[in-house]
């Protein structure tokens, strides 16, 4: 029940308020190709860098989950998120049936670039940060591609660089630690999807199966067989209502049909230039976005600097499984290229 939640969400609010005399703590409607976006600023100083972060998903929002990782990070950055098309609060903006037909990646990208030029204005930087997360990397990806005149620098997490290829990792780890495992049902239901992805339609409830075993070994938070912390954080948000948060899995239900086959024709393998700094953060034990395709993409690639952090303890959720090594690579790493 929400009165359940009520006591703890306020006591999060209020250890998470900004007080600094020139901090910034705001949400606000932001337009982007023909639809209101919901934006989320947040950061002690106003003169610091601001951090532009692309959530994951499909239309998995950052903002009523960041507050389990990102407070010490606005002590260094203003870190701006929102809510992509269709995805939470942002889905409540429109009559979801009048944007069904414009969940194309290029209009994801296009709206990010949108977005950043009115962030970059309102808070009077020349670049901001660029920062995204597994789904999110694709439009970070394309939108630095573009637009690199918006940007001081790139940083990956969870980086998607050949979605086909992760998705047959994906599938080899669940099966790997079926066997070693011995254990039946998974490895009843993975034959029941195999060879994946293979010739047939990649469709949800294959990828749910071949998911599903993947994170239960570790592949999406490192070491565990469930990510409760994750998916139950919205509830205790200051920014997302409860029935917000309950709803969220709404805008996956929408988007995720309609944009499958195009994020697995996603290949970055082509691009050999990169035109400003890139930074990828790795998570040791990802099996949702599995690594190996990106170190090898990131080897070859040409670009003005380039830095590779491995985060030993995490696999998908590098901020949130080691927030405190998360926190010194920004600063140490990124933080530089903005000054």
């Amino acid at each position: 029940m929400p009165e359940d939640y009520a006591e703890a969400r306020e006591i999060i609010a209020d250890l998470h308020r900004i007080v600094t005399p020139d901090g910034v703590q705001e949400n606000y409607l932001l337009p982007a190709g023909g639809i209101d976006h919901c934006v989320y600023a947040r950061g002690n100083d106003r003169a610091n860098p601001v951090i532009l972060f692309i959530h994951g998903g499909p239309a998995s929002p950052l903002a009523p989950l960041a507050w389990q990782f990102q407070r010490p990070v606005e002590e260094y950055f203003t870190v701006v998120t929102y809510d992509q098309r269709a995805a939470g609060r942002t889905l409540r903006t429109v009559d979801p049936e009048t944007i069904a037909d414009t969940l194309k990646i290029a209009q994801y990208v296009a709206d990010a670039i949108e977005l950043a030029e009115q962030i970059r204005d309102r808070y009077g930087v020349p670049k901001l940060i660029l920062l995204g997360h597994s789904w999110g990397t694709i439009i970070a990806t394309r939108a630095a591609l573009e637009r690199p005149d918006l940007f001081h620098a790139y940083v990956g997490i969870g980086q998607i660089v050949d979605a086909r290829a992760n998705e047959e990792l994906c599938f080899e780890y669940a099966l790997d630690q079926a066997r070693k495992h011995n254990h039946a049902e998974a490895l009843e239901q993975l034959a029941s999807i195999a060879p994946y992805p293979g010739d047939e339609p990649v469709t949800r409830e294959r990828i749910i199966i071949a998911r599903d075993w993947a994170q239960s070994r570790g592949g999406l938070s490192a070491y565990r067989d469930s990510s409760l912390y994750f998916f139950m954080a919205p509830l205790l948000s200051p920014e997302y209502t409860v029935a917000e948060a309950e709803a969220m899995g709404d805008g996956g239900q929408f988007t995720l049909g309609r944009v499958l086959d195009e994020m697995l024709q996603v290949d970055f393998s082509d691009v050999t230039e990169f035109p400003i700094p890139m930074l990828m953060f790795f998570g040791r034990h990802d099996y949702t976005t599995p690594t190996a395709p990106v170190e090898a993409w990131f080897e070859r690639l040409q670009a003005p600097y380039k830095q590779a952090i491995w985060f030993e303890h995490s696999a998908h959720l590098a901020p949130w499984e080691e927030p405190g090594k998360f926190l010194i690579s920004l600063v140490t790493y990124v933080r530089e290229l903005s000054v």
